[in-house]
């Protein structure tokens, strides 16, 4: 255990130096998607939407900050996103007193744009998100910013894994946790946490079917890419696996399962019929998965579900979410 990434006393040191910069964000029994399993699974949510700047990503681009030198921290900034990791550099670089230069991708939706602005972060519009890497990695040369990876690296698995801390000694008990898939940085940390804390606890993935470089890196052994995102959960759609991250998954991931567009849109309408909660398409994939590919094998258990994130504006909710029945 813990032969790879952070060990527990790290993570809890970390912790305690980012104190209410970040939130111990609540769990919550649910008895709506206890109902919907049938009554034989005890369900929790860890409801991480409610986080600073609204998904987990504060956590890993905060641990990133704090690791640098007061030189690296003058010099600024630099991401890569979709949305919600630029978002929450743009946050941490003003928490700590820098400035953040964040690349997005032109299909970016205009809220999480606004919002990176709000945090006083520049923000560069390129084509695709391959485009959009190797521009953060040419502002990162040219001008000297520390380029914070979204998913990959020892810090992002110290942030994220603050978060599988707070689970386990939030939740004493649990059988299963269930973690979106993106790159890897959530799960990884999560997973690498979890595992020294719960060593017999079952550690389950989520990937969209149109982003499953996970899946594929798991089959092949080494990490892997995709060509295309092809998935409304934008936020979980990374083109590529990388090897930390993948190697933190893959010792501590018991398995992984998929679940598609349209499960993610009937979930997005039942968690807003049933728990009055407006979220993004990636943070329902815990949702969507136990209540599809997980149904049977959890019946029985406790489980755990992490719910990553809420950076959507009303319009798009109510383009992407159905309402109806998910069973």
């Amino acid at each position: 255990m813990a032969e790879y990434g952070p060990k527990i006393a790290e993570i809890y040191a970390l912790r305690e130096r980012l104190g209410d910069q970040v939130f111990r964000t609540p769990v919550l029994q649910c008895p709506a998607i206890e109902e919907k399993t049938g009554g034989k699974t005890t369900v929790f949510a860890k409801l991480e939407f409610l986080q600073r700047t609204g998904t987990f990503k504060a956590r890993g681009a905060l641990a990133t900050l704090h690791g640098l030198s007061a030189e690296e921290r003058m010099r600024g900034v630099t991401a890569v996103s979709a949305g919600n990791h630029a978002i929450a550099v743009a946050f941490a670089a003003a928490t700590v007193g820098t400035t953040a230069k964040v690349v997005m991708t032109r299909s970016a939706n205009p809220f999480r744009v606004a919002a990176c602005a709000a945090y006083g972060a520049e923000v560069v519009l390129a084509d695709d998100v391959h485009l959009a890497f190797a521009l953060a990695e040419e502002i990162r040369d040219k001008e000297g910013r520390y380029f914070i990876h979204p998913f990959e690296g020892p810090s992002i698995a110290l942030g994220t894994g603050t978060m599988g801390v707070e689970i386990c000694e939030q939740i004493p008990e649990f059988d299963a946790i269930v973690i979106p898939v993106g790159g890897g940085g959530l799960i990884g940390g999560i997973a690498n946490a979890v595992r020294q804390m719960r060593p017999d606890a079952e550690i389950i993935g989520v990937e969209p079917v149109g982003a499953d470089s996970m899946h594929r890196s798991f089959a092949s052994g080494t990490p892997q890419g995709i060509e295309k995102v092809a998935t409304i959960a934008d936020s979980l759609g990374a083109p590529f696996a990388l090897p930390y991250s993948f190697e933190l998954t893959r010792q501590n991931v018991d398995r992984l399962v998929t679940v598609d567009d349209d499960q993610l849109k009937k979930c997005m309408g039942f968690l807003f019929r049933s728990m009055k909660i407006a979220v993004e398409p990636a943070c329902v994939a815990t949702t969507a998965a136990l209540l599809g590919p997980l149904r049977e094998s959890m019946r029985g258990r406790r489980a755990v579900l992490v719910m990553c994130g809420s950076n959507i504006d009303w319009q798009t909710f109510v383009q992407q979410a159905v309402f109806e029945d998910v069973a």
